[in-house]
């Protein structure tokens, strides 16, 4: 009994001794691990200290010596609005640069230091501006976005965040079937090429990264060519970087908005043909509102863009393109070598104002009655009677007073002539031709002298029939050539004219 109490207590004192074993090493080790941290602390500081020992962040690195190669490129995020009005177009990227200073090399187990930002501020980094930027500025929600490296060789990586608002000198000549090229320009404010060198990352078309799946609702981003150079100024040569955003223009929104509407204005324009002449004001109120609506469009159309000198369209020259032979299509082919839009919508009024001066013709030449009797008055106000029937009336009371006039035979006479003179004016009508209608015959008559052919002749115009097939013929082959001609060139870039 005494044996295995004794037992029992030699082992709860071996389990203690573990116990206590165990927790003395676990103190041991996170004594250790906090003197571990804390000399890598202390290291730390010290390396940045040494780092910054003697450092003057007034001088560039290689002072005195080769110039500072600096590597460029950016990351883009997002891009628009592009403002034809302002010609500016704005960007949300990410703009890194890279170069190295032999000052801040270091040795350690740390491959990449991962700094503050605070860091900069002693620090030299390159002065790089935005030759042709316009109110762009550095994300600082919540902090700001900027990052920083550096490597044990010297070699600093810069990275911010920036939304980047710059000009972009347009040429809207052929508009709104144009293709921009967005510059923007990228170097040092201060130091020559002799000091600062810029280039990219990776030259050509793959110099900048862009978001997979980013969209504009006014553009599509063709391409982005980018180069460096040397600018040469007054104080000097400088080093440049330039990438060119190729922005190719939507036309959803400008046929919806403009070219369908103006095209089914003009062939409302063309229902006037099939009204009767004899509606004078049914077809000056449809020509006037068709006219009224093609300037409310063209004016419209024009509200967002600049007032520029010149109409928006394409300039080319009539050496490049070889024209038919053909007058209509070469016509509408020299035409279209002018405006863009300004001149569809012109084209579009010009055949609106057209439907109207054709009715003129219609009224002046070949409406031979209105409906309305004209009867002549005396100078008391009194109605002239005919002279053909004070004749007969005459004839008949000079006759013997005793024969009295039988009503009956003289209206059958009457008849009887009425209906010689219709046969006769028939056949002469039928043997007329169109164009002898349209020069000869006179403009008006009095409701009584038409007959039953005149009627149907006032009825429907030849010049009414032709214009059914001459007018939507006409905008049919001038339509073909404008959007053959536009949009063989729409890639094209045209150079601005900055006078």
């Amino acid at each position: 009994m005494r044996k295995r109490c004794l037992s029992g207590v030699m082992d709860g004192a071996v389990y203690c001794l573990r116990l206590l074993l165990l927790l003395l090493l676990a103190g041991i080790h996170s004594s250790l691990a906090v003197i571990n941290a804390t000399e890598v602390h202390r290291n730390m500081t010290m390396l940045l200290d040494s780092l910054l020992d003697g450092y003057d962040s007034r001088l560039r690195p290689n002072f005195g010596g080769k110039a500072v190669e600096v590597v460029t490129d950016i990351y883009i995020r997002s891009m628009g609005p592009v403002s034809e009005q302002d010609m500016t177009y704005s960007m949300d990227c990410y703009f890194r640069q890279t170069w190295n200073d032999p000052r801040l090399t270091f040795n350690g187990t740390i491959p990449v230091l991962s700094l503050n930002i605070k860091m900069l501020e002693q620090m030299w980094k390159p002065d790089t501006y935005f030759y042709n930027g316009k109110k762009s500025y550095l994300h600082e929600i919540t902090t700001p976005n900027k990052l920083l490296r550096i490597k044990q060789d010297g070699t600093i990586v810069y990275s911010m965040r920036l939304t980047i608002k710059a000009d972009c000198p347009m040429n809207l000549k052929k508009f709104p079937m144009d293709t921009q090229a967005c510059p923007l320009k990228i170097g040092s404010y201060g130091y020559t090429d002799s000091e600062v060198t810029y280039r990219w990352k990776i030259a050509g078309e793959n110099a900048i990264d862009i978001e997979p799946g980013m969209t504009m609702s006014q553009f599509d981003l063709v391409g982005t060519p980018a180069s460096n150079y040397t600018q040469h100024f007054k104080r000097g040569s400088f080093s440049m970087l330039l990438i060119r955003f190729k922005l190719r223009r939507h036309m959803g929104y400008f046929l919806i908005q403009v070219y369908v509407p103006c095209s089914l204005i003009v062939t409302l324009s063309w229902v006037g043909f099939w009204i009767n002449r004899e509606a004078t004001g049914d077809r000056i109120t449809l020509g006037i509102t068709a006219v009224l609506t093609m300037a409310f469009l063209g004016l419209e159309s024009r509200t967002d863009l600049p007032k520029v000198s010149y109409s928006t369209g394409m300039c080319i020259q009539p050496s490049s393109i070889p024209l038919p032979k053909t007058n209509l299509i070469s016509l509408s082919l020299s035409l279209s070598l002018s405006p863009a839009l300004d001149y569809y919508v012109g084209l579009c009024s010009g055949f609106v104002f057209s439907t109207i001066f054709q009715f003129a013709g219609v009224h002046y030449f070949t409406k031979r009655g209105s409906g309305e009797v004209y009867p002549e008055l005396d100078s008391e106000g009194e109605v002239i009677p005919p002279p053909e029937e004070e004749e007969e009336v005459e004839e008949i009371s000079d006759g013997d007073d005793d024969i009295v006039p039988d009503p009956d035979k003289d209206c059958a006479a009457a008849k009887s002539n009425l209906a010689r003179s219709s046969v006769d004016e028939a056949a002469k009508t039928k043997k007329a031709s169109c164009f002898s209608r349209f020069l000869c015959q006179p403009r008006y008559q009095t409701a009584g002298s038409l007959s039953s052919s005149d009627e149907d002749f006032n009825s429907v115009s030849c010049i009414d029939r032709l214009s059914r097939i001459f007018w939507p013929l006409t905008f049919f082959l001038i339509n073909i050539s404008y959007w053959a001609t536009y949009l063989k060139n729409r890639d094209e870039i045209l150079d601005v004219e900055l006078n």
